[in-house]
């Protein structure tokens, strides 16, 4: 295993209990702006539960974020925080509404143009507001890391950062709270969490048993309780499943001392760019593509996915790989997931538009992946795998 060095400073508050005990951990006196998306959460009295919590404290509400959240919105709480000197932000939602409430968080005290947060990654923020996430979507795992992703609609580019100012000082993990979730944000949310395990896993041997056998774990629960959380949205244990092992699945544990790829994710951003594909539902199209195109770059990894989570031990090594990349899309297809480009109505005509934009975000050399493979070459091999 590499030499590395784990950060993670989030507080997690976790159970049925979760939102009781909320403000023990948020600062007397704070002025808080409360961070959501279209309204389910106004609607199904999530809103009114947490503003109940945070009873005797000043709150400010902003609605309206996006499912990729846009920077020209996010500018618009900028605003609202600064002209009502808001001290603490609260992002109630999906992933997408965190990752905003972290770019809001980041630009109010940033000195220059924000969209320079994004063209920089993240490496230019010195300071940020503190931010509590309260997740009501297991999928992401934005309630416990640095990362964002933030769409600018007038170009039609979706941008990551980086940033450890941006970490959440508090997150709010109640399974209820996703009790009502339609069924294809369920899926979405399992197959996310899914593909963030196996960024980080599928990669090749570094001497990493604990990171493997904790990645590892991690996909079993996920395909254990997929079922279980579509057909009973209100069993508690099953949901509370889902949602622990989506935290812990992108907070930067299973990751820290081993390689990771995230070029699946990053030709995904573009597809969700350029045509507005849910996220997830990019990571079902391309990720099976990727690793069928570089399977013999990934051998040793695949064949031990496919012996560990997919239980083949007969057959060649290259037919138990194929098998495993077989039973990865079934089950990305059970859970209503497809993983085919012409699924969504596209063909070879948007395989250049989608690497031009990858040639934008990334720069006409770029080189992506573990071990910097994914060329433009290789990326319209996986695109074309993909259709």
């Amino acid at each position: 295993m590499m030499d590395f060095s784990f950060f993670n400073p989030t507080r997690v508050l976790f159970g049925r209990t979760a939102l009781s005990q909320m403000t023990a951990l948020v600062p007397a006196g704070a002025r808080i702006l409360i961070l959501y998306g279209g309204g389910s959460v106004v609607r199904n009295g999530t809103l009114a539960r947490v503003q109940a919590a945070l009873d005797g404290y000043e709150i400010h509400e902003f609605g309206g974020i996006e499912p990729n959240p846009s920077f020209e919105k996010l500018m618009e709480a900028v605003t609202l925080v600064r002209e009502q000197d808001i001290s603490f932000l609260i992002a109630l939602g999906g992933g997408s509404v965190i990752d905003g409430a972290k770019f809001v968080a980041a630009a109010v005290y940033y000195d220059g143009d924000p969209w320079d947060i994004l063209l920089t990654r993240g490496n230019r923020i010195q300071a940020a507001l503190p931010l509590a996430a309260i997740p009501t979507l297991p999928a992401t795992g934005s309630e416990m890391n640095g990362t964002s992703v933030i769409t600018r609609t007038e170009f039609s580019a979706k941008r990551v950062f980086k940033s450890e100012h941006v970490f959440p000082v508090l997150a709010v993990l109640d399974p209820t709270l996703t009790f009502t979730l339609p069924p294809r944000q369920v899926a979405n949310g399992i197959v996310d969490a899914f593909v963030h395990v196996l960024e980080q896993y599928l990669t090749y041997p570094v001497d990493a048993p604990v990171q493997d056998r904790f990645a590892e774990g991690l996909l079993r629960v996920l395909l254990d309780v997929a079922d279980k959380n579509l057909a009973e949205p209100e069993n508690y244990d099953a949901r509370a499943s889902l949602m622990w092992a989506a935290t812990l699945a992108l907070n930067g544990l299973i990751g820290s001392g081993v390689p990771q790829d995230w070029s699946s994710h990053l030709i995904g951003h573009e597809l969700t760019a350029l045509y507005g594909l849910d996220h997830a539902r990019t990571l079902a199209v391309i990720l099976p593509a990727m690793l069928s195109v570089r399977k013999s770059e990934k051998h040793a990894k695949l064949l031990q996915y496919a012996e560990r989570i997919w239980n083949l031990h007969t057959g060649s090594e290259n037919e138990r790989i194929d098998k495993a990349l077989s039973h990865t899309r079934a089950f990305f297809s059970r859970l209503g997931l497809e993983t085919g480009l012409s699924d969504y109505g596209l063909g070879r005509n948007a395989i250049d538009s989608l690497l031009a934009s990858l040639r934008q975000a990334h720069g006409n050399d770029y080189a992506l992946g573990e071990k910097q493979t994914v060329s433009s070459e290789l990326a319209r091999a996986v695109l074309e795998a993909s259709l």
